[in-house]
């Protein structure tokens, strides 16, 4: 698993890299220049044509511009509201939200631009069922100017990335969210979870586009009303902290050049740079509103116009809905409670104080030492055939326990050896791993670099013990897990004599470790699972750090030792906690009821966006083999809801012995959410881009006969009727009568 992790996260930096993050920058800011900053349009002409007053049933598609809106915002308003602000802010602290604005303006022109080139292009021939989409604009544009193959090929390109997208952020984001926050506050386990929402959603996308738009209205609105009023309460409470969080955000979201200053890394927030906190802020804000994706015109193609570009200012809404208004609320709500800096949930006695300790464990040992040579400025100890190999003490109680034999090198294990270097007698660590095992196992180390801030090394001793992983590991020895706080016990209601912990829940104390450039300092966390012990009482099973530095515990502005446990509340989790801090119970049934429902409406629409993908695949083949290839994947989509609760569980053995989960913190599952949204939008930009100018010839075209007068508006229905799609127009009834 740590494979996959590494991969994962090296994909992801090519993935998300600052080019792709400045391209669609450059991207929103184009098209708000080029559309007359249409958001303008969004918030006003929008508003009328989702209120129905333009709605006509001849049109071609199969749900009204409300249902459409609805169902885009199903798969936005969501989950990315609750839990992945919780994340931004978690870990790029308060100038994330400055950036999450930013996006959310920007996005809504990207939003505009995109479902008006699909709306161009979209298939209507089943005015029931119309398909459309990225990946049937670049298909069919290309076909235009002669290059079918191409375009067809860039679709295919599209629609992988898509059907990715929709298994990572459109599914087991959403299912371990919801199972990880019903499992915290109800205890509840995650396979329970998992059963009931698959169930759920494989009821709902059987029914196709229509069953997911009526479910989509329903839902929606009646939740983002709940839930905006629960967070207005939180405000009004701490509404004399308002001007001073909104000065926070701005000032901690700026780079220093124009007066901006890090946040401060105090209680469970580690601190954050101002490009960390913009990268978090605009990596969420994506996720959240899907802007620039290509995933929302797929929703949108099947509304009924034919305007193209009368959808595409419908789309603006979604953004400003989604990231202005409602992560804005969950932003302030956590900052505004305390919960991203909060303290800890209990402090060790000085009676019996944790310690680091060790938790390096040898891998072998080399006949002689290896020699360094000094080569073009870094010293080098090239390729070394590695020695036996000796099993880590987890490898080996698995061996003994199933009767295996102990693993032998594999390609691309992590190793280290410590080195000596002159002058001061300097300890270093050196890195490398497993190159390769046949015909023997080669360990490749990586290149020493000379000291920038030191004198430069002139000799190397190297030592001839192998050891495992990258670098040092460390752990906390601790004896028993004293009772919460008062305040945490307050915040969880616990009974009277309980001691308020829960078994199976994250904790982190917090140390002084190896400097972390994004976080701007050196303070890092060394993750914990809280254990009921044998005498019923409860400990902590510590897992490891790696650091070169010996860690040591964080020393606090006044010059204490913070020997803090705090909770690991991850995503939805944290937002849970945060509403908690004000009204205890409040967060607990508020944050699980909207995960819940949030959850069910973002995993049906996406459902429907990766089936509009597989329908892709599938156009030359007969109707009735497409039908059976779409089913057999609602039924593995259903099946990764369950498989996903399955890995939050604390099931699976890790390096140390412990019993871990596979997806266990917001930093795991960002990796999974951000894999999907990367390739989206790697995609996506360039075909945005190309067909730009005949998206923005439609709007203004539009748009320049709205305000001539020429459009035909007609009295808003009343909403009910709206909401259920009874969307023919009065005045055409009446013609006909």
């Amino acid at each position: 698993m740590e494979s996959i992790n590494n991969f994962v996260n090296t994909l992801n930096g090519y993935l998300f890299s600052d080019f792709t993050v400045y391209a669609l920058l450059f991207t929103g800011v184009l098209f708000t220049i080029w559309s007359g900053f249409g958001q303008y349009r969004a918030l006003t002409h929008g508003v009328g044509v989702v209120r129905g007053k333009y709605d006509d049933g001849k049109d071609p598609g199969a749900i009204n511009h409300f249902q459409a809106l609805s169902a885009a915002l199903s798969a936005t308003v969501g989950l990315g509201n609750i839990a992945g602000v919780a994340v931004a802010v978690a870990i790029g602290g308060p100038g994330a939200i400055l950036w999450m604005w930013l996006i959310g303006v920007l996005g809504m022109g990207l939003k505009m631009t995109e479902v008006t080139q699909s709306m161009l292009y979209r298939n209507t021939d089943d005015p029931d069922n119309p398909h459309g989409g990225p990946m049937f604009v670049v298909k069919n544009g290309f076909k235009k100017w002669g290059l079918g193959p191409l375009g067809a090929a860039i679709g295919a390109v599209f629609v992988v990335t898509l059907i990715t997208s929709a298994i990572t952020g459109g599914n087991m984001f959403q299912a371990w969210n919801v199972a990880d926050v019903t499992a915290t506050n109800f205890q509840i386990p995650q396979i329970v979870s998992g059963i009931i929402l698959a169930i759920v959603v494989g009821l709902v996308i059987i029914g196709g586009i229509k069953r997911i738009g009526a479910v989509a209205g329903r839902i929606v609105p009646f939740m983002c009303v709940i839930y905006l009023m629960a967070a207005a309460y939180v405000l009004i409470v701490h509404f004399a902290d308002i001007p001073g969080m909104l000065a926070l955000i701005v000032k901690s979201g700026l780079p220093t050049w124009m007066g901006g200053e890090s946040a401060d890394a105090t209680g469970a927030f580690l601190g954050g740079t101002f490009g960390f906190a913009a990268l978090w802020g605009i990596k969420r804000a994506l996720f959240s509103s899907e802007a620039g994706q290509g995933s929302a015109p797929i929703a949108h193609s099947a509304a009924k116009t034919d305007e193209p570009a009368r959808e595409g200012v419908v789309a603006g809404l979604e953004p400003f809905i989604d990231t202005i208004v409602v992560c804005t609320m969950t932003a302030l709500v956590i900052l505004a409670s305390g919960a991203y800096n909060r303290g800890p949930e209990t402090d060790f006695s000085t009676e019996a104080l944790p310690t680091i300790v060790s938790a390096t464990e040898r891998a072998g040992e080399l006949d002689q030492a290896p020699t360094a040579t000094l080569e073009d400025g870094d010293w080098t100890l090239g390729e070394l055939r590695a020695p036996p190999r000796t099993a880590t003490a987890s490898e080996t109680r698995a061996a003994e326990n199933e009767g295996k034999a102990l693993p032998d090198w594999q390609r691309r294990d992590q190793v280290f050896v410590y080195a000596t270097a002159s002058p001061g007698d300097r300890q270093i660590v050196v890195s490398g791993s497993v190159t390769s095992v046949r015909p023997e196992p080669v360990i490749r180390f990586n290149p020493i670099k000379q000291p920038e801030d030191q004198p430069a090394y002139e000799s190397i001793t190297v030592d001839t013990v192998i050891n495992h992983g990258s670098a040092p590991s460390w752990t906390i020895r601790s004896e028993g897990l004293p009772t919460m706080s008062a305040e945490g016990r307050r915040i969880r209601q616990t009974r009277e004599g309980e001691s308020g912990w829960r078994a199976d829940e994250n904790v982190f104390m917090v140390v002084h470790a190896d400097h972390n450039r994004d976080r701007g300092g050196d303070l890092t966390r060394i993750l914990g699972r809280v254990v009921r012990d044998a005498d019923n009482g409860w400990t902590v099973a510590w897992r490891t750090t790696e650091s070169v530095t010996e860690p040591r515990f964080r020393t606090l502005d006044d010059g204490s030792t913070d020997y803090g446990v705090y909770g690991d509340y991850a995503g939805a989790s944290l937002t849970a906690h945060a509403f908690d801090r004000v009204q205890p119970g409040l967060g607990k049934w508020l944050v699980t009821i909207a995960a819940w429902l949030f959850a069910v409406s973002t995993m049906i629409s996406w459902s429907y966006y990766g089936e509009q993908g597989v329908y892709y695949f599938c156009l030359k083949l007969n109707k009735a083999t497409t039908n059976a290839v779409v089913l057999v994947y609602k039924f593995i989509y259903c099946a990764l809801i369950f498989l996903t609760t399955v890995a939050a569980m604390n099931i699976f053995t890790a390096s140390d012995g412990s019993k871990q989960p596979l997806i266990g913190t917001d930093e795991q599952l960002d990796m999974w959410t951000t894999l999907g949204l990367g390739v989206m939008l790697v995609v996506n930009i360039p075909i945005m881009l190309i067909f730009g100018a005949q998206a923005m010839k439609s709007y203004h075209e539009y748009i320049g006969r709205l305000k001539r007068g020429e459009l035909d508006p007609h009295p808003a229905p009343p909403i009910t009727d709206v909401a259920e799609g009874k969307d023919v127009r009065p005045d055409k009834d009446n013609d006909k009568a």
